[in-house]
């Protein structure tokens, strides 16, 4: 008998539209595929011809972005006058695209255009005052944001004093009254008739890029070609949307299209560099590959040193210097990494928390800045309830942890947000993790993350009078904190927690759809195709299949386990990734059901199809009906 490991949530059922159904008929769509993409949110045949359509067709015109009008006036105003540009840019891997993409933007215009991007202590999240102190003194007359500025208020009154103009583009959260800059693009805002509410900040720079490329007389997008100097920079804007958690639907799986297309046969010398340096296929790239080991990169350059490599890698044409760059990005990252196990390793010896070495993967980074006075990203919630979250690692969990984790210690600020995603992952609670922020001051900065089990905006909300200041939303949140008060803070949050909180007994494992083996074949395994670039909010589909009999289950390197596992016609290959567990507890014969991932490989010229196990269960434990049919 196994037990497995997560409760498998399987699909509720969903309606479709008979106009859809027929469509997919016609485009020659199998019931099952139309089952996985009303998942997607595809249930309407516009929504359906919409998901097909070339890229494209999906990219709405950037005049209709708030402000967009007075921004290229300002920006054509700056360019008659010849006044002098700083951009600034978040230190993360989303702002760094964004201000790349603004950079090489205006000086294509011919700006001079100076990038800033600003350091994680002595700048802060947000536009700040000694990035428009360096502006004044430089005689730069405008100032422009990328991924940040919305939220900048006192800081652009204060660029104004100086007469400095701000042009702020963002896709945070936006107050009713924005700031006071010269223009606002941001498609958060609660006046704004953009179609598309979900780009990032990169996203948004793009769209601010082709609205200042495409030429005055280009009134709207429709049957004009994107000019090329824009497409070519969607590989910036990718990465961002990668980086920052983006859904892959509407407008952002367009960019996602592009930009991959970009990166695969065209890169700019700084990403070509940096894809080598990790090891990757370029022809081969997809979003997993830029989600677990380009964005880490760019993002480890703000926690382990100084951020401007890495947007001096982004914009070098030189490709020297890139590999230079690269390499140096590169230790940066290895650094972080082995920063980040030590930690990792620390607080889970503190806990009592056992997880197996051989199936302890590297910390997949998904650089969530919600900490004290950032932004508030509200594409974050995707990750947070997406169809098929990315599975935690198998931990033994003692049965005395509190309902939520609260842990101080000595580490760098920059990686305090990662263990606490982690370690919220493995225990599926809320989790808490400080550090020393200003030790003459007696301050700390907290990272907070959720584990799905509690609303944390509310909860610091309620305990914001022993807070020096805090933000979030209700998956990831930050917060900054006198020492002297962390004792009170943390009696309060355990109470809020016990009330609140509501911790699974199982990490649950979402499923896309329920399948018999016999059906999981070439066809759909093809099909499944159409559905690509899969990320967050379209992820690759997860299958719970039933009726296998194990042929064999053994050890492979890594601490993987490799499975056989017979049909009624034939046998399947399966690999289950840091499931060391598998090989001891799977015996010859087993009758089981599985969740896994289909895909087609390709090995010496012949092609064969592999299943990437998730979990297993007993047959019939958990799977017992066919959830998703269109109707």
């Amino acid at each position: 008998m196994v037990q497995p490991l997560y409760q498998w949530r399987l699909p509720a059922p969903v309606s479709v539209e008979r106009a859809c159904v027929d469509l997919a008929r016609e485009r020659g769509i199998s019931r099952r595929l139309m089952a996985l993409l009303a998942r997607r949110g595809v249930t309407s045949a516009s929504e359906l011809a919409s998901f097909l359509a070339p890229p494209d067709d999906e990219l709405h015109d950037p005049a209709l972005l708030p402000d967009a009008a007075v921004a290229l006036r300002r920006v054509e105003e700056a360019r008659a006058r010849g006044e002098r540009v700083l951009v600034y840019g978040d230190f993360d891997a989303d702002g760094l695209c964004g201000l790349s993409i603004l950079v090489l933007t205006l000086r294509s215009i011919g700006l001079d255009a100076e990038p800033y991007v600003p350091e994680r202590l002595g700048d802060g999240h947000g536009l700040s005052l000694r990035a428009i102190d360096r502006a004044a003194a430089e005689g730069r007359t405008l100032i422009v944001t990328a991924d940040c500025g919305t939220s900048s208020e006192p800081e652009i009154a204060r660029a104004l004093e100086l007469g400095i103009d701000v042009l702020v583009t963002d896709h945070h959260h936006a107050p009713a009254i924005p700031p006071s800059a010269v223009a606002v693009v941001n498609p958060q805002r609660t006046d704004s008739e953009y179609p598309e509410h979900r780009l990032t900040g990169a996203g948004v720079a793009w769209k601010v890029a082709h609205l200042l490329l495409r030429g005055a007389s280009d009134a709207g997008i429709a049957g004009h070609k994107l000019p090329a100097a824009v497409r070519a920079m969607t590989d910036l804007a990718l990465i961002g949307s990668v980086a920052d958690v983006a859904p892959m639907l509407g407008e952002n799986r367009a960019i996602a299209r592009l930009g991959l297309e970009v990166l695969r046969h065209d890169p700019r010398p700084g990403l070509a560099a940096m894809v080598g340096r990790a090891n990757l296929t370029r022809e081969r790239l997809d979003l997993e590959d830029i989600g677990f080991a380009v964005a880490p990169r760019l993002n480890a350059a703000g926690r382990v040193g100084e951020a401007g490599r890495a947007a001096r890698l982004l914009l070098t044409d030189d490709a020297e210097e890139a590999e230079a760059l690269a390499g140096e990005i590169d230790g940066a990252n290895r650094e972080r990494r082995e920063m980040t196990r030590t930690a990792l390793a620390e607080v889970r010896r503190s806990l009592c928390v056992q997880v197996p070495a051989e199936a302890d993967p590297d910390v997949l980074e998904v650089d969530v800045e919600a900490e004290a006075g950032a932004d508030v990203d509200s594409t974050v919630s995707v990750a947070a309830t997406d169809v098929t979250a990315p599975v935690p690692t198998p931990v033994l969990v003692p049965e005395t942890l509190p309902a939520a984790i609260l842990i101080r210690g000595e580490w760098p600020v920059g990686i305090v947000g990662l263990i606490a995603g982690r370690l919220a992952d493995d225990l599926s609670r809320p989790v808490i993790v400080a550090t020393t922020l200003d030790a003459a001051a007696g301050s700390l900065r907290a990272s907070c993350r959720s584990g799905g089990a509690l609303n944390l905006a509310e909860a610091l909300v309620a305990c914001s009078d022993l807070l020096i200041r805090h933000g979030g939303h209700e998956a990831a949140a930050g917060f900054d904190i006198r020492a002297e008060d962390w004792p009170a803070f943390t009696s309060r949050f355990l109470e809020i927690t016990a009330a609140r909180a509501t911790p699974p007994a199982k990490p649950e494992l979402a499923v896309d759809i329920v399948l018999e083996a016999d059906s999981v074949d070439f066809a759909f395994a093809r099909e499944m195709e159409l559905m690509e670039p899969t990320g967050p909010g379209n992820p690759r589909p997860t299958l719970a299949i039933s009726g296998f009999r194990v042929v064999r289950a053994r050890t492979a390197n890594g601490g993987h386990t490799q499975l056989v596992l017979r049909r009624t016609r034939d046998v399947l290959d399966a690999i289950a990734f840091r499931r060391p567990d598998l090989a001891q507890n799977l015996k010859e014969g087993d009758l089981v059901d599985v969740v896994a991932r289909a895909s087609v490989r390709a090995f010496g010229g012949l092609e064969t199809m592999q299943l990437e196990v998730l979990d297993v269960a007993d047959a019939g434990a958990q799977i017992r009906s066919l959830a998703v049919r269109p109707r």
